[in-house]
């Protein structure tokens, strides 16, 4: 180990040095953000805030925090990439995979494996171990099939795990999980002889879509979440793919396939774990659409507080199971009253906290329904997420007068979701709630007109 490690960008880095600076980096750039975080918002902070940050604790604060970090990282980020560079160096690995150490969770395997893969000069005449030659055929589609059925049961244990003992939804499943499997299944695939990139990605994206086949048939999960999450699984399946891909080309570095599997099958399940220890609150989001109405609002207060009976749903998202609402009730008058707004899945209980006749309605509410009836090929499945982990904490309608006699309706409901990373899920949450504001809104202007024509 030398101090100019740390920043000449000549020669290369062996897997021991690369290491001990990386810890000790990190160390001090820990402690570095605590002191920090003390001075800015004089609150503690913990290691695992990179990967889980207390978003309702530094939402005041996180311009502020935030910005002082990205200063204090800046010669870090530096450091680290001088590192990582010299490293792949060392393994004969593309340049271009330094550009991993900005991909959150994904940097964190990816230092891993490059503490314990040797440099090509170690490995010259390294074999196959026997044993895995063996159960690993040469032949690719039987190589594909091994590493297939392997992601199989691995998908079967990780998810029983995440979903069944911890009740999580979180970046070990939605990230550790298929960035694994695409891996995973390319280093199995490869392990005897050198395949192409389009066959590497093929496996990766297939040992994904058995997987999403495998939770279905084993009623972990139904269709519709498992479309909701197909664009992030098959990029991740994809990345790990790749870099699985980038492992291969050379055999010292293909024949170290079981140690990094043993290593990713011992580092998901114990991140999941500290993930499940270490959770933070989630977030509270805000989702507000509107529409204007050719209608005072004296004329539209009454179809807001409660309206009849919507006719069923055209609207695709809504005919293939997420919960739609179809009538609402009212009981009283007046702050205290208690609106029931009836979905396809169940009723919202919404008692009024604010009745400002014509032009605030705001309530909260304190009964959710399932927001969704999934798709299954068995009677009825009920995973955990269906039971609070989309929870709508409060709503508001908001009527604006406008020139002409019209009015503008606004929808907005506060919610939250214990879904991560919770801002991939968040535009999926947004996106439906929008959709269920339209649906709303447009029920009221189409009755209000209706009412004013007559």
């Amino acid at each position: 180990m030398k101090f100019s490690d740390l920043w000449s960008w000549k020669g290369t880095i062996d897997r021991g040095a690369y290491a001990i600076w990386g810890c000790l980096l990190f160390a001090i750039k820990y402690n570095i953000d605590r002191v920090i975080a003390w001075d800015v918002i004089h609150s503690s902070w913990y290691a695992w805030y990179y990967l889980f940050p207390p978003t309702p604790r530094l939402e005041a604060a996180t311009a502020n925090l935030f910005s002082v970090f990205v200063i204090a990282a800046l010669p870090f980020i530096y450091t680290g990439i001088v590192l990582i560079i010299r490293r792949i160096r060392s393994i004969g690995l593309p340049v271009w995979l330094a550009m991993l150490f900005f991909v959150p969770f994904v940097n964190l395997l990816f230092f891993f494996m490059l503490s314990i893969l040797p440099a090509r000069s170690d490995v010259a005449v390294k074999q196959p171990y026997g044993f895995w030659k063996r159960v690993i055929p040469e032949n690719p589609v039987g190589a594909a099939a091994v590493g297939l059925v392997v992601n199989v049961l691995s998908v079967l244990i990780f998810a029983s795990f995440s979903i069944e003992k911890l009740t999580r939804y979180g970046w070990g499943l939605f990230v550790g999980l298929p960035f694994c499997l695409g891996l995973t299944s390319v280093l199995i695939y490869s392990y005897q002889k050198r395949r192409s990139f389009a066959s590497c990605i093929a496996v990766a994206l297939a040992s994904t879509g058995l997987a999403c086949l495998t939770l279905i048939v084993a009623a972990f999960e139904g269709i519709v979440c498992l479309v909701m999450a197909a664009p992030l699984a098959g990029a991740l399946a994809i990345l790990g793919g790749i870099v699985g891909y980038v492992f291969q080309i050379h055999p010292e570095t293909r024949y170290d396939a079981p140690k990094i599997l043993g290593c990713l099958f011992i580092g998901l399940p114990l991140f999941m774990g500290v993930e499940h220890h270490v959770s933070p609150p989630a977030a509270e989001f805000v989702t507000q659409t509107s529409i204007d109405i050719d209608a005072p609002p004296k004329r539209v207060w009454p179809n807001v507080i409660a309206f009849a009976e919507l006719p069923p749903p055209h609207e695709f998202l809504f005919r293939i199971g997420i919960a739609y609402p179809m009538r609402a009730r009212i009981q009283g008058q007046g702050a205290g009253a208690v609106r029931r707004c009836e979905f396809s899945t169940g009723a919202f209980l919404e008692p009024i906290d604010v009745w400002d006749s014509p032009r605030v309605l705001r309530f909260s509410v304190t009964s959710n329904p399932a927001p969704l009836d999934e798709w299954t090929p068995y009677s009825a499945i009920h995973p955990p997420h269906l039971s609070g982990f989309l929870i709508s904490k409060g709503g508001q309608f908001h009527l604006i007068p406008l020139p002409g006699g019209k009015t503008r309706l606004e929808g907005t409901t506060w919610y939250q979701h214990h879904l991560w990373p919770e801002t991939y899920w968040q535009w999926w949450s947004d996106y439906i709630i929008h959709k269920i504001h339209l649906r709303v809104l447009t029920h009221i202007k189409q009755i209000t007109e209706s009412q004013t024509a007559s």
